[in-house]
């Protein structure tokens, strides 16, 4: 992490990622990137239906493939890039092939480290395997829901599941929330944990920096009006008034379940996240 003097107050309290010790180009692969607009929360008709997104510096995105349909094939990690649309770090591989694309980088992979996807794999960081191919205990990234559908779990920064156990053509996974659930022992993970880890104790110093992410400003409830939101009203600074914590569409919040009882994956669920204050 980098810390700054305090040369004015917004740099007195802001921490940033030191990027220099890690990332090793400045700019993208051309081939593998696309302009695009963002939807910052609006709607086709341009109405907010998501709050507190908006502005932003203008993104270029990449295409980063989470599909890791090149079976068998060695790859070479060329750099390692930063990504404004996720908070991992990418890294731009050359497969054996000539082929180049952009994958999400596991902690401790570097430049000219390589990986290989394949059933047989060794169990080896950036490795690619079949989840009944991994021993208990083994951390992984990059889980699919169904075999070959494509990467859909732990892709954030930082993070990372656990193996269990295998029983029945099902692997038991701990997820990042602490809930156990089976995954179909054929789809596929990586091996390792996602890159970036210190993300979480980046301290962004001023507001300006929210908005240049484009995260607009949050509004307490209880510095509304009634007809606003449950909390609102009062004179002077008030408490919430209510016995439980509350959204401004009165639903429950603070680690309440909220879980739909016939959701078509329950009886995946072996065990539950922990929620609330006793987690």
């Amino acid at each position: 992490m980098k810390s700054y003097k305090p040369t004015t107050p917004s740099r007195r309290h802001m921490i940033t990622i030191d990027y220099r010790k890690v990332l090793t180009a400045s700019k993208p692969f051309k081939a593998l990137t696309k302009g695009g607009q963002r939807h910052v929360g609006r709607n086709s008709a341009g109405r907010i239906t998501v709050r507190h997104k908006g502005g932003g510096h203008k993104r270029v995105f990449r295409l980063v493939d989470f599909v890791y349909n090149k079976f068998n094939i060695p790859a070479k990690i060329e750099t390692i890039e930063y990504d404004p649309n996720r908070t991992a770090f990418i890294a731009l591989v050359c497969y054996n092939d000539g082929e180049r694309r952009y994958h999400v980088v596991p902690k401790d992979m570097k430049v000219d480290d390589k990986f290989i996807v394949s059933e047989d794999a060794e169990i080896k960081i950036g490795n690619r395997l079949k989840l009944k191919n991994i021993p208990s205990g083994v951390f992984v990234y990059n889980l699919e829901i169904q075999p070959s559908g494509g990467s859909k779990m732990i892709r954030s920064a930082g993070s990372h599941a656990e193996v269990m156990s295998n029983d029945a053509g099902y692997t038991m996974v701990k997820m990042p929330s602490s809930e156990i659930r089976k995954f179909d022992e054929n789809s596929w993970a990586s091996i390792g944990e996602i890159s970036n880890g210190d993300h979480r104790l980046e301290n962004y110093g001023k507001a300006g920096k929210s908005r240049w992410l484009g995260i607009r400003p949050t509004v307490r409830g209880s510095a509304m009006n009634p007809v606003d939101h449950p909390y609102g009203g009062g004179e002077g600074c008030q408490g919430r008034g209510t016995k439980r914590a509350k959204s401004k569409w009165g639903k429950p919040t603070g680690g309440e379940k909220t879980r739909k009882p016939k959701k078509y994956s329950n009886y995946l669920v072996v065990s539950r996240r922990k929620v609330g204050k006793k987690r």
